[in-house]
Formats: C-alpha cells, structure tokens, sequence
C-alpha cells in the first residue's frame, strides 16, 4: 500500500496544484472529481465538479463523529439536494493552473428534478467524431434515482460553454440495472467505454438510439485483484499499451452501525487485445480516505491526474514518467 504517491511525485520532479475557482462562483462549497483532456489542439481541457455542500468525514480512530456518523453532507440551509453543476475549464500546460474556466450552461436541455441527486455527476470530458463531450452519470430524472450514463455535447465560445444534446444511455443486456456510472471513456475508440475492468468489459454508446453495446468482453484473471475495481479516469495510450486508473471502495459498518468507506487506487495497464498486463499496487493520492480519480492526460511523456478530495477540493499531479513505470513494474 503506498500511503502517499503524491510525495513520491514531488520528490521525484512531479507538481500539485490546486484546481481553483472564485468563492463567488462557489458560495464555498466544494469543488470536487475534476477530469482531464488534451485536446487534438494542444488545449488541455478540464470539467471540475461543484458539488453545493461541503462534506465532514471524521478520520483517524474517528473520534469527533457528527450525529449522522463519521460521514456528514454540510448543507445551505435553503437546498437540501445533493446538487452538481459543471465548470469547463483549460489548464496551463506548465504550472496546470486555471487559466479560464466557464460554467456549463444546461438551461437549454434542463428538466425539473425528480430525485434528490441532480446533474450530471463526475463528468469526464471526451472528443468523438470531432464533437466535444461531458459524459457521467445523471440519476435526478427518475422517482427511485436510476442512475444512467449520460452523452451532453458542449459546444464552447469564447464567452460561454452551452450543452447543445442530451443522451441518457441504456446499458447492455439488463436495462433493469438500477445505478450504471463511472463507465471510462477510451480516448481512441469512438464511443466506447471500459464499462467493467476485471473482467474487462468494453461497450460501444449508438447516441441516436440511445442504446449500448458489449463489444469486447474478456474472462475474469487472477492477478491478485478484486472483483470489485470501479471506474475513474479516461483511458488514455501509454506508449504501446493503455493504461486508467480505478479505484476499489471498501464499505463497512462502524462501532454505532453507521456507514463509511475508504477508497483505494490502482493503475490497470492493457494491451492492444485489452487483456490486463500490469497493474500498481494499491495507493492513496495524500493519505485520505476518501479520494476519487476522473481524469488521466499525458502531456510531454508524463502523466496528469485529477482527482477530488473529500469532495471539498480538485487536485492536479504530475507524475513523472520514470514514477508511473516503476509503479506499474513492481
């Protein structure tokens, strides 16, 4: 278990910084789950998360717990709704600092919520057939909070980000599924996702149908992995292979019958027939235990990940190139 692969970065030539948006634009609240894209015009793109509240977790031995727990969702008091909206940002290629940040403008295809989860949740930005793409999980549209993989094509000006179509998207053979989410989009094959890592499960979306498709579907390997590795980044080429980061949640009861979890990552390593090559040991980012990865990019042959923490900040690292090989290669 690496507790800490942040400090290795830094010590070995990496950066952190810090995705930041205006508190104005925010109220506060947090900021979260940022996804990352190089653009085929050199722009590095990146959608940040905000997320209208501010989450508590109680760490260590847990000792100052709220009174719904270890875990508490911090509410305005005039919206009780766990509520995403969406900043399109682009990023220095140096420093990976804000340079120019938009909030995603919805209003065109928006619908009254039905459920308490709404917007388009932990978006990563994607380019297929020459149109630009949010695509993450929508569950605001159904009573029960039916979680779909959802298409919004962006459509970007200098002054404004406009969502121009909406596609909710079925998944594969069991439609009664109740929450399909964190699907990766693979950067290099046109509407296709890793929907499951082991066994690998690639999908093709059709967006005029709405519908999707298992196109390549691989046997379970035993390489010391759980069942349980969940979606994260995009899927990006690492030189003759591919390579995302997931993540494993471990989900428990405390003392007083209250849940909480610890996520853990890994990075996975495929090949050109998407069989599981290589694989990191398991890492946390900076030590907490409740981390997410949406974004991976390779910009001059290191690579750039973005993840959340504690749902209250949007992190960039840098990984040097040696450090991504020498985790993959233990």
């Amino acid at each position: 278990m690496i507790d800490n692969l942040a400090k290795i970065a830094l010590d070995k030539g990496g950066t952190l910084t810090s995705l930041k948006i205006p508190s104005e634009e925010t109220k506060g609240t947090g900021l979260c789950n940022p996804s990352l894209y190089l653009d085929k015009d050199g722009t590095l793109l990146c959608n940040i998360r905000h997320v209208g509240y501010i989450m508590y977790h109680s760490e260590n031995n847990q000792q100052f717990q709220g009174r719904w727990g270890p875990l508490a969702y911090l509410h305005p008091e005039d919206d009780k709704h766990l509520r995403t909206t969406n900043y399109l940002c682009t990023l220095n290629k140096e420093t990976l600092e804000v340079e120019t940040y938009h909030k995603v403008d919805t209003s065109t295809l928006d619908q009254e919520p039905v459920w308490e989860f709404t917007g388009l949740e932990d978006a990563r930005v994607v380019r297929w057939a020459d149109k630009l793409y949010l695509t993450g999980v929508r569950r605001d549209t159904k009573i029960n909070g039916e979680g779909r993989m959802e298409l919004s094509e962006i459509l970007i000006d200098p002054e404004n980000v406009e969502e121009v179509s909406r596609d909710r998207i079925e998944p594969p053979g069991n439609i009664e599924s109740y929450c399909e989410k964190n699907w990766m989009p693979i950067n290099d094959m046109e509407h296709c996702y890793v929907r499951w890592t082991n066994p690998t499960e690639i999908v093709k979306v059709n967006p005029q149908t709405k519908t999707s498709e298992t196109v390549i579907s691989k046997p379970y390997q035993e390489l010391g992995l759980t069942k349980e590795l969940r979606g994260g980044s995009s899927i990006v080429n690492w030189g003759k292979y591919r390579l995302g980061i997931i993540h494993e949640v471990d989900f428990w009861m405390n003392e007083n019958n209250n849940k909480d979890s610890i996520y853990n990552h890994r990075i996975i390593v495929w090949d050109d027939n998407w069989n599981i090559v290589k694989k990191s040991n398991v890492f946390k980012f900076m030590t907490g235990r409740i981390e997410f990865v949406c974004g991976a990019a390779v910009v001059d042959n290191d690579l750039i990940v973005t993840f959340g923490f504690y749902d209250n900040a949007a992190y960039a690292l840098r990984i040097p190139h040696i450090v991504v090989e020498e985790l993959i290669n233990e």
